[in-house]
């Protein structure tokens, strides 16, 4: 290859590697608080925004994580989101945030959020949490959790939480975007509407059809 072809392709790859590295550029307004309207306001990270002169502190505010959450249901869980559906003014910074309270035996199921990192911290119980690296490894790394204790699970990895305690365990989560989105493995292979090909579940999961159609049949609740 020739000097001038070599600096070209140094120069592409270059080029490539800061697209795929480059983070969210600064803001240039404080922020962009979310709004329904599409009437005389600006479209921007997938909402409509006020005029920020117009903002007031309840645009910033959200109350009620100190308050249990109902685990009365077949997974023994209930997630409380704090992110841009309950906190417009959260439209922009990158951030949110959910309570989750797990009955004893409660379960997070595995998921993923497509859109985001979570950090979380347990204040109450003792949670066994996990998630899968990418293919070809698909490596389980999980741990033991105690009040205080910090985990962090890589955006869109497929992860867990589980409590392994005799009493109610409460944790927060931290995401880095104001909507990380959730899919469900269960929900989302199972409970698909409308559903999969049994077939095809069959074959993925090594199973007999009949097996299949009745984990389809069973209902899947998302509480995510």
């Amino acid at each position: 290859m020739e000097g001038g072809q070599i600096v070209v392709a140094i120069s592409l790859l270059a080029l490539a590697f800061s697209f795929a590295t480059a983070s969210d550029p600064n803001h240039l307004q404080d922020f962009c608080r979310a709004i329904n309207d599409a009437h005389n306001s600006v479209f921007v990270n997938g909402r409509f925004c006020n005029d920020p002169k117009l903002d007031e502190a309840e645009d910033f505010f959200f109350s009620g994580l100190n308050m249990p959450g109902k685990t009365s249901n077949q997974l023994g869980l209930k997630v409380t989101p704090a992110i841009v559906e309950q906190i417009p003014g959260l439209n922009t910074p990158g951030i949110s945030l959910a309570r989750i309270d797990f009955a004893p035996n409660g379960l997070n199921p595995p998921h993923t959020h497509p859109h985001a990192t979570e950090i979380l911290v347990v204040l109450e119980g003792t949670l066994y949490v996990g998630f899968v690296t990418s293919s070809p490894d698909d490596r389980h790394i999980s741990k033991v959790l105690n009040p205080g204790d910090v985990f962090i699970f890589p955006i869109s990895l497929v992860h867990f939480q589980f409590n392994i305690g005799n009493t109610n365990a409460v944790a927060f989560a931290g995401l880095s975007t104001q909507n990380p989105g959730v899919i469900t493995i269960p929900n989302a292979v199972f409970g698909s509407k409308p559903p999969i090909n049994p077939d095809v579940l069959a074959k993925a999961f090594h199973l007999d059809n009949n097996v299949v159609k009745h984990l389809q049949s069973r209902f899947w609740k998302n509480n995510n």
